[in-house]
């Protein structure tokens, strides 16, 4: 009888227990074997047996290595198994006898997990149904690195009566070597998705141990439910500590935007030279300034703890859209903080945004208005550090710069008001995604909003900044409205049409530098 089931089956260095996993196994038409750099036996044995093909690739992650092999599978089911997992001689009859025509179904069943030859049933390991068989025309793994899954929606889950042994762990050193690349891979699927702090990883420690241990019954298995629950629990503090780590390196391009106003540019330079925490570069993009903002330019280069780069274009008019492209292009970092030219930033400006950061976000800041005279004793040099109470503020409350406040208060939105581009932060990859700043704006205005438009259309959340990346505003005259009706034209018809890209952005920008 011809069974419609292709076995895949991830290895590394898994010659202990692959031989009784393949001999599960024979009955089934295919096995698929994918490799990732064993130095065991584990590849002689796989060859030993007539229903198994090899396949080998280096490691991308459990979800996708998975996928991978589902895609060299032959058959459309395909039953996902793990080198250190046996099929029961019942489960496998179940399975071959299913009929198997409604690829909207999947199917899960009971997994016994044993530490050595004992068969624990507490520390969170019995009751464990595993959902491994489904057709992949129909579904697939989620593609984390860890943690990985069948995705079920709008599928039915059924449950098989057949049970599978899992030999987890032979040893205390196997479940440490586990232990450091599981919470290697979660730190790193996490990273600027989760928050964390050396704090929340002792308590997450101390409620581990407990449940394990205690709730979980895992004082009635001996040495060995001490073991694993001490091994979870170490895990989900070095997990969260690992990420704790991650989530304090942040790639940042600080991009600052000038207009023949040297004056201001060179403070805001100097106040980004004094942050607590300095980006990977500073990246001026001009607005075709004259020579004498080059020079200032290049004068304070020479100061910068970090490298600043000029990005300039001739003056053919307002062209801030095209500018913005151009230096987010040429930038390095991950993550781009945008600032204006006329933006005087907090000591712990970066650091504030850096907290803040989330995939799938995007960071409106606020302002701190200066008067025209706190404004030039600023730049004059005659002030040297500003506060709430400083003279000549308004909005006192956009001069509060406190990590727990902003932590309570920094809320997501889902408009457009109160959009500025004069402070903002976002990921590099979602510019991408919504190919940058329209260069169909000419003139002032409107450019930020269609930007954020385009991001929420694409599902990035905007979240704006409060009591944190505080950054002061010089004083100066309103610009120019002119052009400002075409410019609400673009923006409404990105609003009408629900628009995620615009066609004449920074795609161009990105190739070039390229080559």
């Amino acid at each position: 009888m011809s069974h419609p089931i292709s076995v895949t089956i991830l290895t590394k260095n898994s010659q202990k227990h692959l031989p009784a996993c393949l001999e599960a196994l024979q009955r089934f038409p295919e096995v698929i074997v994918l490799d990732n750099g064993s130095t065991d036996d584990t590849m002689a044995i796989a060859t030993r047996f007539p229903n198994t093909r090899i396949v080998e690739h280096s490691f991308i992650g459990f979800g996708p290595l998975k996928n991978l092999a589902a895609q060299h599978a032959t058959h459309p089911w395909i039953l996902s198994i793990d080198s250190d997992e046996v099929l029961s001689r019942e489960l496998a009859d179940e399975i071959l006898q299913l009929a198997l025509s409604n690829p909207q179904q999947v199917y899960r069943f009971l997994r016994h997990n044993f530490y050595g030859k004992r068969h624990i049933k507490a520390c969170g390991w019995d009751n464990d149904w595993v959902l491994r068989l489904y057709h992949k025309g129909t579904t697939r793994f989620a593609d984390l690195p860890v943690h990985e899954y069948i995705q079920t929606k709008g599928l039915h889950v059924q449950n098989l009566q057949g049970t599978l042994r899992h030999f987890s762990f032979d040893s205390i050193a196997q479940l440490l070597d586990k232990l450091n690349q599981y919470t290697t891979l979660f730190a790193k699927e996490n990273r600027f998705r989760k928050s964390s702090s050396p704090a929340k990883s002792c308590l997450k420690w101390a409620f581990s141990l407990f449940r394990n241990y205690v709730l979980q019954r895992g004082f009635l298995y001996g040495y060995e439910g001490l073991a694993i629950a001490f091994s979870n629990a170490n895990g989900t503090f070095y997990k969260y500590m690992k990420l704790h780590e991650e989530n304090q390196r942040l790639d940042i391009s600080l991009i600052i935007t000038t207009y023949n106003w040297k004056e201001a540019l060179a403070t805001v330079l100097k106040s980004a030279f004094r942050q607590s925490e300095l980006p990977r570069e500073i990246i001026v993009a001009d607005d075709g300034s004259r020579e004498d903002t080059r020079d200032v330019i290049e004068a304070l280069a020479k100061e910068s703890p970090v490298p600043v780069r000029h990005c300039w274009h001739p003056d053919t008019g307002f062209r801030l859209a095209e500018i913005r492209n151009k230096a987010i292009a040429m930038a390095g970092g991950e993550y781009m903080v945008m600032v204006d030219g006329d933006m005087v930033l907090h000591p712990d400006f970066l650091k504030s945004h850096r907290r803040m950061a989330r995939k799938d976000q995007f960071i409106q800041g606020k302002r701190v208005l200066l008067s025209s005279e706190t404004s030039q004793s600023l730049m004059n040099g005659q002030i040297d550090k500003i506060t709430p109470f400083t003279a000549g503020i308004k909005n006192r409350f956009n001069a509060i710069s406190s990590g727990t406040l902003s932590g309570l208060f920094s809320a997501r939105k889902k408009d457009i008001k109160a959009v500025r581009g004069c402070n903002m932060a976002f990921w590099r990859a979602d510019v991408v995604k919504v190919n940058g700043f329209n260069e169909d704006f000419v003139g002032w205005g409107r450019e930020d909003s269609e930007f954020v438009i385009r991001l929420l259309n694409q599902g990035i959340a905007r979240r704006n900044l409060k009591f944190g990346g505080v950054a002061y505003h010089l004083y100066h005259p309103e610009n120019t409205r002119n052009g400002l009706n075409a410019n609400d034209a673009i923006l409404e018809k990105a609003i009408e049409e629900k628009s995620t890209f615009c066609p004449n952005g920074i795609n161009r920008h990105l190739a070039a530098n390229q080559h």
